[in-house]
């Protein structure tokens, strides 16, 4: 088949790489795939300057120099328009199926014509991050004529209660086995946490930094590492002495997860939570918030789920958890590195392409 994927941006969140490797899958198999994304914001005269008097160097140098984000990296054929814009019907082929990723990009699919192909929505957030003036239009997008297809039993769930049955197909996202995986091992003489650092409030950094500084208090000799797209910045503080990994190469990612004892997921608002799955493989416990597919994965002693937005259960289950026997660790991790064996990217396109197909 001939697959279109719209994107707003490439950059390195988790729902590009996503896309990335569903391209990668889907060519493998013989299908023609092009990934279209918007060419990267620029920052006006005025954000400009304002970035120079708050000496946001990393927002300036994003902006002004944009990094490569999965799509580049992953070597899938991509056209990026000329500029920042919508994407039109002049800008894609003709093909048999094209996939929204995101809700206006699902707009922008409406209004094209068939021969662009049958127009599925890949839904992988409920995308009203941005404040209640985007909520109506986000709703729309959602309610629009097309197949759609969620990543997470949760996002389905909170879609519908807000708009009611749509006819939503859950496709869970997976990991790759192959990048994310770890010999068997023994809990560390140090205790050892990590988390995926950003700014964004919605990512929750500052309630695992703030878990972390707390469970020092009866935990001194924890050490925390963690990684992330971001700088660190002084309004989302990394724990003192952190070990800090900056925009690290993907193929570094499992290590970094296998320097940890206990992964933290304390994420605000998330469709489903990759770095989860993703420790989990490298046979690392997570302690997760309720959010995206935490509550399917962190079943069955794989892990432990704390109240949202809470540091202190957070660091009340850090210290609990590194109190347990060795024995009892060694257990967990062999049941979080079983659980992800059975979320593959092979199986998940197989069930991409049947409901592409359906």
């Amino acid at each position: 088949m001939r697959i279109t994927f719209l994107m707003p941006s490439d950059n390195l969140t988790g729902g590009n790489r996503v896309v990335a490797i569903y391209a990668q899958q889907l060519l493998a198999r013989g299908h023609e795939v092009l990934v279209v994304s918007c060419a990267p914001d620029r920052l006006g005269l005025r954000d400009t300057v304002r970035s120079v008097v708050r000496q946001d160097w990393a927002r300036l140098r994003q902006r002004t120099r944009p990094q490569p984000g999965h799509i580049a990296l992953s070597g899938v054929p991509h056209m990026v328009l000329e500029r920042p814009r919508a994407i039109t019907a002049a800008d894609v082929p003709d093909a048999d199926i094209i996939i929204a990723t995101w809700w206006e990009t699902a707009v922008w699919m409406h209004g094209m014509p068939a021969s662009k192909g049958r127009k599925v929505h890949l839904i992988q957030g409920y995308e009203v991050w941005f404040g209640p003036q985007v909520i109506a239009q986000v709703h729309a997008a959602l309610q629009l004529p097309n197949t759609k297809i969620a990543i997470s039993s949760d996002l389905k769930r909170t879609i519908e209660a807000q708009l009611g049955p749509l006819g939503i197909t859950v496709v869970p996202n997976a990991v790759d086995l192959q990048q994310f995986t770890a010999p068997a091992r023994s809990r560390q003489p140090s205790p050892t946490v990590g988390f995926v650092y950003a700014v964004a409030a919605i990512k929750g950094a500052d309630i695992c930094g703030q878990a972390c500084e707390l469970a020092r208090r009866e935990l001194p000799d924890l050490k925390v590492v963690a990684f992330g797209a971001d700088q660190p910045a002084a309004e989302v503080p990394l724990p003192a002495d952190t070990d800090y990994f900056y925009r690290p190469a993907q193929t570094a990612l499992k290590d970094v997860y296998g320097r940890c004892d206990v992964w933290l997921f304390g994420s605000r608002l998330d469709s489903f939570g990759l770095p989860i799955l993703e420790a989990m493989a490298c046979r690392t416990p997570v302690i997760a918030v309720p959010i995206g597919a935490a509550p399917e994965l962190l079943g069955d002693g794989t892990g432990v789920l704390v109240a949202k937005e809470s540091p202190q259960a957070m660091a009340a289950a850090i210290v609990a958890f590194f109190k347990l026997p060795a024995a009892d660790w060694q257990q967990r991790s062999e049941k979080a590195f079983e659980k992800a064996h059975a979320y593959s990217w092979s199986d998940a396109t197989e069930r991409l392409l049947e409901a592409l197909q359906a």
